[in-house]
């Protein structure tokens, strides 16, 4: 059975099975058939579109990266060839895809009970973030039970984060009763709502730093497609500081600019098509809990029956805050690669991935891009030394299951799937198989879960307030 399934899904891919699913859930959700094809097509053409644009400008980023890293002789054991390794492992390991299976199921279950506000099989996809760590706890501890429980533990506190932030990542993206669920990427909501009075403290707040802000004061200077070529120029020459007396070397800076100004462009229209899959299910969600209570909700933040819709993080990627935050990190993080005592980890191929990885900060603080990137330095930093940690597990873990190790690399990583720092303390704790550690994780989670159950308004009506201490006021005039 396990391996009809791994067939089927490579057979196919995600951009099949994805509209698939939303095609079903449209119809669940009473969504009109043409309406409900649409929404699956939709999802399609923009999976589709996300892969066409990453696969072509992936192979841009990661030589200019290595030309940044030879320019000042960064030498780390550790080498990041992106996830698509780790999700490759996933699926053909015994644990992953019983998860898969089984996961699925248990997501359903989860949601029906209302454990969970968060409808997850509509993001099924994603499932190889949980996925991956049971495979590498599998392959540790060859304790098939432990290893599918981890995986079931991360989904769980997955959960629990993903409807935390889902009133704000609903607002700021501007998709009603929809949240991203990706393992590998809601856990920076931690560092976001911990370090935010902080950063208040030193006045980043009043640093309004958002793409708004860029237009307003910088006209055709702050545009996306404007940002990105100044940006892609800045980016551009950090490669080839050490040539830049050279017309090669200028025409690749020039044609690097052009490049990610096109990515800046093009990434939202990619990402307006996709959202076009999800409206109309999020929409009969807003109209069936309005028909269902016969008051008026006048507030969505107080209402306790409202539920979300699981998305793929690719909606918010094009998002201009998102995608500016995500580029400008890029070479910070190859610096502090450089510059952090101890690190072994060198992020290469997921570097691209970085406005994935900023959503749910960017949401949380409004887009105040400033936030943004203090947040990611320091959360990926930590994550740097996770993923050097996890490298030997991480190697090992992939070849065994099949996964391409490139020549003349000794220790390979994904910097998007491994530098989770509370990811990999969950980790840490189930493969000591020590009851009392495992024991502790599970009453937090409890715990949590308790204060979000009875307090959720209260939750989010404070980060509401979080995220309006970053809105310009309107000036007097």
């Amino acid at each position: 059975m396990l391996s009809s399934i791994n067939l089927f899904f490579n057979a196919f891919g995600a951009t099949v099975v994805v509209p698939i699913m939303i095609f079903i859930i449209a119809l669940f959700l009473k969504v009109k058939l043409k309406t409900a094809l649409m929404s699956a097509l939709y999802a399609g053409v923009g999976l589709t579109g996300f892969s066409w644009i990453i696969s072509e400008f992936t192979p841009v980023v990661t030589k200019i990266i290595h030309q940044m890293v030879n320019n000042v002789g960064i030498k780390l054991p550790v080498v990041d060839i992106g996830w698509q390794a780790g999700s490759l492992a996933s699926f053909n390991s015994s644990v992953g895809l019983a998860f898969f299976v089984f996961g699925l199921i248990a997501e359903f279950i989860l949601f029906a009970f209302g454990i969970t506000k968060v409808f997850m099989p509509s993001n099924l996809w994603n499932n190889f973030g949980f996925m991956i760590w049971g495979t590498l706890a599998y392959y540790t501890t060859h304790n098939f039970w432990l290893s599918m429980g981890l995986s079931f533990f991360m989904l769980l506190y997955t959960l629990e984060l993903a409807e935390i932030q889902a009133d704000r990542w609903s607002s700021y993206y501007q998709i009603k009763n929809t949240t991203v669920c990706a393992a590998q990427n809601i856990v920076q909501t931690v560092p976001t709502i911990l370090l935010d009075p902080l950063w208040n403290m030193l006045g980043f707040n009043k640093v309004h730093l958002t793409p708004k802000t860029f237009q307003r004061k910088f006209g055709v200077f702050g545009q996306p497609t404007t940002l990105g070529a100044i940006l892609g120029l800045l980016i551009g020459i950090l490669g080839n500081l050490n040539r830049l007396t050279s017309y090669h070397a200028w025409g690749q800076i020039f044609q690097f600019a052009v490049q990610l100004a096109a990515v800046m462009t093009i990434f939202p229209l990619v990402t307006d098509v996709f959202a076009k899959a999800f409206k109309p299910l999020a929409n009969s969600i807003d109209q069936q809990r309005r028909a269902a209570d016969k008051q008026s909700i006048t507030d969505p933040i107080n209402d306790r029956k409202r539920w979300f819709l699981a998305v793929d993080d690719g909606v918010g990627y094009g998002e201009s805050a998102t995608i500016i935050s995500g580029i400008i990190l890029i070479p910070i993080m190859v610096v502090i690669a450089f510059i952090l005592p101890g690190n072994r980890t060198l992020p290469v191929v997921d570097l691209i991935a970085l406005p994935f990885m900023v959503e749910s900060i960017v949401a949380i603080t409004n887009g105040n891009i400033l936030k943004v990137i203090a947040n990611g330095i320091v959360w990926f930093s930590i994550g740097l030394y996770c993923s050097s940690w996890l490298a030997q597990i991480y190697t090992g873990a992939i070849s065994h299951y099949g996964a391409a190790i490139p020549a003349g690399i000794v220790l390979v990583t994904s910097f998007n799937l491994m530098a989770r720092p509370l990811n990999a303390l969950v980790f840490a704790a189930f493969i000591s198989q020590d009851p009392i550690w495992i024991g502790l994780c599970i009453l937090v989670y409890l715990l949590l879960l308790y204060c979000l159950r009875r307090y959720r308004p209260q939750i989010w009506h404070y980060l509401k307030r979080m995220a309006d201490k970053n809105t310009v006021k309107p000036s007097k005039e």
